[in-house]
């Protein structure tokens, strides 16, 4: 069974940071968020982290008196646990109305269609051949 994530803008933001430079100390990660214009103060980001790692998102090593942190999880799993829950909460386990969801209210283009349509005809297998009885 997946484990679901369901986190913030914040939590995402701090996974983000992450995953981009694979460990970081709590201060590396306040200064990305600074460059990102997310003006946080240095001990909510290293309060958000710990929070992280409660929930066995992240871990951490001790350099000297440094925490280096790292995540445990990849974006590819959270992005998949996050979009589950919400197809069920939002369209009830429904994908074909999530899909049409997102077609209607997003701008998308011929490759976006063939590439669609490639995933769905892998995810499809092959097709059966017609019985000559």
């Amino acid at each position: 069974m997946t484990e679901s994530h369901q986190l913030s803008d914040l939590q995402l933001d701090l996974l983000r940071i992450l995953w981009d430079r694979r460990e970081a100390t709590a201060l590396e990660v306040h200064a990305a968020l600074v460059e990102q214009s997310r003006e946080l103060a240095p001990t909510t980001v290293s309060t958000m982290l710990t929070r992280l790692e409660k929930k066995g998102l992240i871990t951490h090593r001790v350099d000297g008196r440094q925490y280096i942190f790292r995540p445990l999880v990849s974006e590819p799993e959270v992005r998949r646990s996050m979009l589950a829950r919400l197809t069920d909460y939002f369209f009830k386990g429904d994908v074909a109305a999530l899909v049409s969801h997102l077609v209607d209210k997003h701008e998308v283009t011929h490759g976006d269609v063939a590439e669609l349509e490639q995933l769905l005809a892998r995810r499809a297998g092959p097709a059966e051949e017609p019985d000559d009885d």
